[in-house]
């Protein structure tokens, strides 16, 4: 499997889908509810999904793909299989605050081994290949520093769909976040928390039985950047297709700013 080629395919994929995003936002959007959990859809979400499955099942037609909208295409537990997020940030979208970005990820027996992030507005995307590292459009190679803050660590917060409101974990989490770090951010669109992590922006993300979908890319850009992701209890962290929502929590940041990260938690 050439991973330089797949890259290409994911890039050009991400592209052309955050352009027809970014033109659609001009105009009205078609929202519709989506499950019973708040979520929604949008006509954006499915062209986006239209058009990056096309590309790649045009690319790679023995491969199987799980998107966000269309579920599993092709044949379950072969040894690749894409996936696709055409619009990560659809309820941002839905009220018009252009926070969103489209992610593509490979996975190679359900272990990313290739993930790319596209951000229509800022027309920037990252990608990353496991041990070949991170890198922006232009080539640069991602690698945020260790930089404390006085008053505290600029984190995100994400969470799956499923999770109820009055969840005990959440409600301890979230609390303690709030009280100790400098401000936590709650985007509505984790690929974009990922991408600000390999970049520097933020300290760090928390995730509490994150959206399957989404986080191979993510996880995989930030790894690649020289961000460590550990579980909540400080053990080992696999972002696999096929992880259950309970194995789907995380704390990631740093190396050096983690094990204090983890000590706030604990």
């Amino acid at each position: 499997m050439d991973l330089d080629h797949a890259r290409t395919v994911a890039v050009e994929a991400a592209e052309a889908a955050g352009a027809l995003l970014l033109e659609g936002m001009r105009g009205a959007v078609g929202v519709r509810a989506k499950g019973t959990a708040g979520d929604v859809v949008t006509d954006l979400d499915l062209a986006s999904e239209k058009l990056l499955l096309e590309r790649i099942l045009t690319a790679y037609p023995a491969h199987s793909v799980i998107a966000e909208e269309s579920g599993l295409v092709g044949a379950a537990g072969g040894e690749w299989t894409w996936l696709v997020d055409p619009l990560d940030g659809t309820n941002n979208v839905a009220i018009g605050l252009p926070a969103y970005v489209v992610g593509v990820a490979l996975c190679q027996d359900g272990r990313p081994v290739l993930g790319v992030v596209h951000e229509p507005v800022s027309a920037e995307t990252w990608s990353a290949i496991r041990g070949r590292g991170a890198t922006a459009s232009s080539g640069a190679r991602l690698a945020p520093p260790y930089t404390p803050r006085p008053h505290g660590p600029l984190l995100a917060w994400t969470q799956g769909y499923s999770v109820a409101r009055g969840d005990d974990t959440v409600r301890a989490l979230r609390w303690t976040l709030e009280r100790h770090a400098r401000r936590v951010l709650q985007l509505w669109a984790p690929l974009l928390a990922w991408a600000m992590l390999a970049r520097g922006d933020i300290d760090g993300i928390v995730g509490y039985r994150a959206e399957a979908v989404d986080l191979p890319a993510g996880a995989l850009l930030a790894q690649e950047a020289g961000i460590e992701i550990r579980a909540l209890d400080g053990g080992p962290f696999e972002a696999c297709i096929d992880a259950p929502a309970e194995d789907r929590s995380f704390v990631a940041a740093h190396p050096r700013a983690l094990p204090g990260l983890l000590s706030l938690l604990h």
